[in-house]
């Protein structure tokens, strides 16, 4: 008699075209997972991966759109038999400068993207994570949403939001069993760091997307209980330190410390 073999775990990535979504993608994959990268441009690294266990789903996720979000869930499903075990909330952009010198339409393009974007993928993942047993939601978050970042002031502040997101819906999700996450990082070598921020030179960019890679598999496969209580994981000593003085150190602390690193 032939044993079935257990069905392999779905995680689906937006923005996995490039950085940390490719890299995560990549551990994940490795593990033998089924893997979903879903960007606006295509996604053209597959044949890195073609030794791995794992198995590569690609297409195109606008995700400014909900159309496109109920398009490119249907598809990927379909290739896992509906199954949704994972889902990592990752695309994302920036706009850098002081506040009265950014491009009004680059300010709704960045929170079209990280605001409304993120909302609408924790929506449409919501159905198809609320059928899987132990499933999870990560959503790329950043240490700029320890305190309000001069110089990059719109982003700072969507990460703000997807923080609020992370803490909503862990509470609002919790009946339905499914654990939502985030990854509060500093500064890592990617697009996202390619502008001209006080933070950039003070503080440095220290981290690679593989490190933040890292840390959302262990995430995304904890077993550790407090772990899976764990809202917001950062990733290196230094934002561990950060996230420390933003939990616990009075307003007229935050922001002198905060000055004094942004210059």
């Amino acid at each position: 008699m032939v044993q079935s073999q257990k069905p392999r775990k779905a995680l689906f990535v937006s923005g996995g075209a490039t950085g940390i979504g490719k890299e995560t993608a990549k551990k994940m994959l490795a593990r033998g997972w089924v893997v979903g990268c879903y960007d606006i441009v295509d996604v053209d690294w597959g044949a890195e991966v073609e030794d791995l266990p794992g198995t590569l789903v690609t297409g195109h996720l606008d995700v400014r759109s909900w159309e496109d979000w109920e398009a490119a869930l249907a598809d990927f499903t379909a290739h896992t038999g509906g199954r949704l075990h994972a889902f990592f909330n990752n695309a994302g952009v920036i706009v850098d400068g002081p506040l009265h010198t950014q491009d009004p339409d680059k300010i709704q393009w960045l929170v079209d993207i990280n605001a409304v974007g993120a909302t609408y993928g924790a929506r449409a993942c919501h159905p198809y994570l609320k059928r899987t047993r132990g499933a999870v939601m990560v959503s790329m978050c950043s240490a700029s949403a320890f305190f309000g970042q001069p110089d990059v002031s719109t982003y700072s502040a969507s990460k703000f939001y997807v923080k609020g997101l992370t803490e909503a819906l862990a509470i609002e999700w919790a009946k339905d069993k499914i654990r939502v996450h985030d990854l509060m990082p500093l500064w890592a070598k990617s697009k996202i760091s390619d502008v001209s921020a006080r933070s950039i030179t003070t503080l440095g960019v220290r981290l690679v997307p593989e490190d933040i890679a890292k840390k959302a598999e262990k995430v995304f496969t904890t077993k550790n209980p407090y772990s899976k209580k764990k809202m917001h994981h950062t990733v290196s000593v230094p934002d561990t330190v950060l996230k420390v003085l933003s939990d616990f150190g009075p307003d007229i602390a935050k922001r002198y410390v905060n000055k004094f690193l942004v210059g």
